[in-house]
């Protein structure tokens, strides 16, 4: 965790190791089937290293790129956005962090996210739709919960943690329209097939942990944006307004901001949530507010 103000969670810091190193298992497990793909040989070891490497850097590197392109945001300097700025600024003066980049993304989805390796490297975003719909408090306090997800560091574990996901993604395709790198093993099974098993275990685990890891993250951020500014009624205030207001959006509009839903402030219901539900983030934040009440 990043050395800030806003409040520790060993919960959540347990999670973060505990998922990273799962992922790790079964992300040896990936590379080795890469290689037995290649039949076991030296040839397949480089190719397996040499793959999960890149895949590993990509990620790494580029995944504040990919989440922003996928949002279709922009990075705004304080001359383009200076009200937002100075949210952010006094924020990370409060919680004594470094400042992220600060962008904004043109979209009447009312959601904001935070991505990006490190605290040194980061960007907090916000939307059109979250600006036109939200009280200046509101959104300093939804721009809390996305701080807090970088000085906790789960931005940067859920980017590591995805890489499984990702290349085990590719495996299945790779191997479902060229069949490997061998026919048959020594049982006689498609190599492609063998493959494509181990693909769809290993995605459906990352997926899990994931999934279970980012509903935690999310109820910490709250937590944590809430005794940072003292006010949890205002952070839920915010989220019964970006609730209401996806019944008043097109699906079409929904959809575009579903590539980055692992990362946003706010998910508009899945089956496969990456987000707590409202009526649990409601609860939580009421149980904050008496607390804070009896302590004055």
């Amino acid at each position: 965790m990043a050395r800030s103000r806003f409040a520790k969670d060993a919960g959540l810091s347990f999670r973060m190791g505990l998922t990273m190193f799962l992922n790790g298992l079964i992300y040896v497990v990936l590379i080795l089937g890469i290689w037995w793909a290649f039949g076991g040989s030296s040839g397949g070891v480089v190719v397996a290293v040499l793959l999960s490497a890149g895949i590993f850097w990509f990620q790494w590197y580029f995944s504040d790129s990919v989440a922003m392109r996928a949002m279709g945001a922009r990075v705004v300097t304080p001359e383009q956005a200076p009200e937002l700025h100075s949210l952010v600024d006094r924020l990370c003066q409060q919680a004594d962090m470094p400042k992220p980049r600060v962008a904004f993304a043109d979209t009447r989805v009312p959601n904001a996210f935070a991505t990006g390796r490190s605290p040194q490297h980061s960007v907090v975003c916000v939307t059109r739709g979250l600006l036109d719909r939200l009280e200046p408090k509101e959104v300093e306090a939804v721009l809390a919960h996305e701080l807090s997800h970088v000085a906790h560091r789960d931005v940067t574990v859920m980017t590591v943690a995805g890489v499984t996901g990702v290349v085990a993604s590719l495996m299945m395709r790779t191997f479902l329209y060229t069949g490997g790198g061998r026919s048959n093993n020594n049982n006689g099974l498609p190599v492609q097939l063998v493959l494509m098993l181990v693909g769809v275990v290993v995605y459906a685990l990352s997926f899990f942990l994931i999934r279970v890891l980012s509903r935690y993250r999310e109820l910490a951020a709250d937590r944590a944006a809430a005794l940072l500014t003292g006010s949890p009624s205002t952070l839920a205030a915010a989220l019964v307004k970006i609730s209401d207001s996806a019944s008043q959006l097109p699906k079409q509009d929904l959809r575009s901001s579903a590539g980055a839903a692992h990362l946003a402030f706010f998910e508009f219901g899945s089956l496969f949530s990456t987000h707590p539900s409202l009526d649990k983030r409601l609860a939580q934040l009421d149980r904050i507010s008496r607390q804070l009440s009896s302590e004055y």
